[in-house]
């Protein structure tokens, strides 16, 4: 002990000692690799609608606020003419989306929609959904579109 530096301290320093840190480095891996996985998966679950629908392209697209009600017309799935009408994410025909609509209405004046249409719908069938919508009191709404 008389050439040891330390001041009596010689056994500990040697490794001889009860260790008291926390080693950080395992935790922080694993909050490294998790924080990794939420940032790939994020992006994939927010853009991955129900109801497939191929948008048409527009550059002056807005992102819109959280609506209510959520109109989508896709081409019939048999393939015949037409469409499907698709109120917030559940088929119906036009006369439930009617009374769906007009109820939400009576509730809500301040209401909004979004109207989504297929990229292979015919502009009238769309434009028809748009008059609907209007006829019913909707006075704020919006067509999707593909932003990219």
């Amino acid at each position: 002990m008389a050439g040891g530096a330390g001041g009596g301290f010689g056994d500990e320093e040697a490794g001889g000692g009860m260790i008291s840190d926390i080693n950080v480095t395992p935790l922080v891996d694993i909050t490294l690799v998790l924080l990794i996985i939420m940032m790939v998966a994020a992006p994939i679950i927010a853009n991955n609608p129900s109801i497939k629908v191929e948008l048409p392209k527009a550059a002056s697209g807005d992102e819109t606020q959280k609506t209510t009600l959520s109109f989508t017309l896709t081409k019939k799935s048999d393939g015949s003419a037409g469409y499907d009408l698709y109120l917030n994410g559940e088929k119906v025909d036009e006369a439930k989306a009617q009374a769906v609509t007009t109820d939400l209405v009576q509730k809500n004046r301040d209401i909004q929609a979004v109207i989504a249409g297929d990229k292979g719908i015919a502009y009238g069938d769309v434009m028809h959904i748009v008059d609907l919508v209007k006829t019913l009191g909707v006075t704020k709404f919006a067509m999707a579109t593909d932003g990219t």
